[in-house]
């Protein structure tokens, strides 16, 4: 890679984070490099780069970047794919720069075919598809298209040309206008790096620190920003790995409404899909058709009265009744159980993220006594390692609840296979779990105050269990990404894979 700001990382893409006052990039192999809110050089370092490789001028090389996403690579397999005819076609771009250099210089008073005054040549502007209108009525097109922001990409007003308008003409008319009209464009044009580019995306805290982050070549990951919010670069929500983004949007939504369902809707008995009562009698209807009695979720005719549902008592016992209220009940049980587990890993996580804090204090006060001389890096190794794993242990239980519950995998998993995946991947989890505990007892021990022979007890346990516990994490992703997920069509179930120094937090570029 040349000496451009995209720092590589051993996962084999970066992330960067761009904050104002940066206009520069540097390459740094071992950090992920933080370049400012208006990533103007890594903007203009794709746009080099198309317009040297594919010898087109600055506003083309951006029509055809903005119209395949700023994916420099795939626009350049595209130029020899199709050609270069078809691909500026496609785009938008107008090859007819001799009729635009020819039409710039007539002498004569030209009529504006938009508002059909007679102006001087000096005071029409000819763009490269050959169309000529008057400097007034281009700019208050182009003032609109600014001002409301209708697309990304500004295409010439005439009737049916769908060519792309010149920047540098657009940049003159809306200065001579208001200089605050032509900022407005340029970060118009700036957004769109961010917005329609899929390697890009602005930080999604809130409020909103105003940092974009860009990763190479995986947009499945998990990122940092400098403001210490970390999420998932795919979906822009918390990070949730192994938890794959329909996974956890899903088990989201089931927190938010769980009560709620439990209470007020139930299952039709012919397609299962979810109904809500929205009336007083219980004889309810799905929208496939399928009448049910709202009290025992028994299908039915829909003949009824005021008191009773023709041919149908749910008064009665029925062994088949009471095996349905047993599923349903089951269900509740098993959203419990894991919910319950996923809450108790998430108290722990942040229990421990606070304990983190205050565990460079233990280690000053060892430093300072007979512990000076020694490599007291362990602590923290200790920490960061329980940290990671335990957020791997507290998202594990969701993607589990989806992963055996036979609904997402139900057409490409028998009942056996579902039983003997499960029991793989919970006996590595339950592998992790003992291990975390451990890692989490030792490490919550007062050691400062401990004699010598206990602190190199308690050391040499924490340094035994961080190697363990990593080695558990990353054979719990080998046992998702090679025995669960990977025999499955799951293109839709990604992971962003483990990275056993966690997400790492960039560093801002330096000043030059």
């Amino acid at each position: 890679m040349e000496n451009y700001g995209y720092g590589s990382s051993d996962d084999g893409y970066c992330d960067s984070v761009y904050d104002d006052g940066s206009d520069e990039c540097q390459e740094d192999e071992n950090e992920r490099q933080f370049y400012g809110s208006m990533p103007s050089s890594c903007k203009n370092y794709d746009l080099e780069r198309t317009m040297e490789l594919l010898s087109l001028e600055e506003h083309h090389a951006r029509a055809v970047l903005m119209h395949y996403r700023w994916d420099v690579d795939n626009v350049l397999t595209l130029f020899v794919e199709k050609g270069e005819k078809q691909l500026y076609t496609e785009v938008g771009i107008s090859m007819m720069d001799s009729l635009s250099s020819s039409s710039s210089h007539v002498s004569t008073d030209t009529t504006c075919e938009i508002c059909y005054d007679e102006f001087p040549a000096a005071e029409m502007t000819t763009m490269d598809c050959g169309h000529i209108f008057c400097n007034e009525c281009w700019t208050d097109y182009f003032t609109v298209q600014t001002n409301e922001k209708k697309s990304r990409r500004i295409m010439c007003m005439a009737h049916k040309c769908y060519s792309i308008c010149n920047e540098g003409k657009i940049r003159s008319l809306l200065s001579a206008r208001d200089p605050q009209l032509l900022e407005k464009f340029e970060c118009f044009l700036l957004e769109s790096y961010i917005e329609d580019n899929r390697r890009v995306k602005w930080c999604p805290s809130v409020p909103s620190c105003g940092n974009a982050i860009r990763v190479e070549n995986d947009e499945y990951c998990e990122v940092e920003c400098l403001c210490g919010l970390q999420f998932c670069f795919s979906c822009s929500s918390e990070a949730h790995s192994p938890c794959s983004c329909l996974m956890w949007e899903l088990w989201v939504r089931k927190c938010k409404d769980s009560d709620w369902v439990i209470v007020n809707v139930k299952s039709c008995p012919k397609c299962n899909k979810p109904v809500e009562k929205n009336g007083g009698c219980n004889l309810v209807q799905c929208i496939c058709g399928q009448p049910f009695c709202w009290l025992c979720g028994e299908a039915t005719g829909t003949a009824h009265d005021w008191t009773s549902i023709k041919g149908h008592t749910c008064g009665r016992y029925k062994n088949d009744l009471e095996l349905k209220s047993s599923c349903s009940k089951n269900e509740i049980s098993r959203y419990r159980h894991y919910y319950s587990r996923y809450k108790t890993h998430a108290g722990s996580l942040k229990a421990e993220e606070n304990l983190m804090t205050k565990s460079r204090q233990k280690m000053d006060t060892l430093e300072s006594g007979e512990f000076a001389a020694e490599d007291n890096s362990w602590i923290q190794n200790g920490f960061t390692r329980l940290i990671l794993s335990r957020r791997i242990l507290c998202y594990s239980y969701p993607f589990a609840f989806f992963m055996f519950e036979g609904v997402l995998f139900k057409d490409e998993m028998t009942e056996k296979e579902t039983t003997i995946k499960q029991r793989l991947f919970e006996n590595q989890q339950q592998q992790l779990e003992s291990h975390v505990e451990r890692l989490s007892m030792f490490l919550e021990k007062p050691f400062e105050k401990c004699p010598v022979e206990e602190v190199l007890e308690i050391k040499m346990k924490v340094i035994a269990l961080t190697s363990a516990t990593n080695n558990l994490c990353e054979k719990l992703y080998e046992c998702i990404d090679n025995e669960l997920l990977g025999p499955l069509q799951q293109e839709t179930h990604i992971i962003a894979p483990y990275r056993s120094r966690g997400i790492e937090k960039a560093s801002e570029i330096p000043e030059y």
